[in-house]
């Protein structure tokens, strides 16, 4: 049998979403997060903000630190911590 593409599907069918929890997309990152507990006041607007869950947390509310396996490095977690307890570097620094 063969698998019907896109346009065989009839209008307005709805097709499943793929997950990416077993993708190591930390491997396409360039430049990476470093988190700085003795700055961090856990306001939580990094773990909020990340777009790829890469904020780890507990269950008291406090950031326990960057996920690796998942971040991208986009850096909207330094961009909204108002402490500026999240720094940019480059992927080159940590070979």
């Amino acid at each position: 049998m063969k698998l019907k593409g896109w346009k065989d599907l009839p209008p307005a069918t709805v097709v499943p979403a793929a997950t990416a929890e077993q993708v190591e997309t930390g491997q396409w990152r360039s430049i990476r997060p470093v988190w700085d507990e003795s700055k961090c006041i856990h306001c939580l607007q990094c773990w909020i903000q990340c777009p790829d869950r890469s904020i780890k947390a507990n269950e008291e509310g406090k950031v326990t630190g960057v996920d690796y396996f998942y971040c991208k490095g986009c850096g909207v977690c330094a961009k909204v911590c108002p402490k500026d307890a999240i720094e940019m570097r480059p992927e080159s620094d940590f070979i």
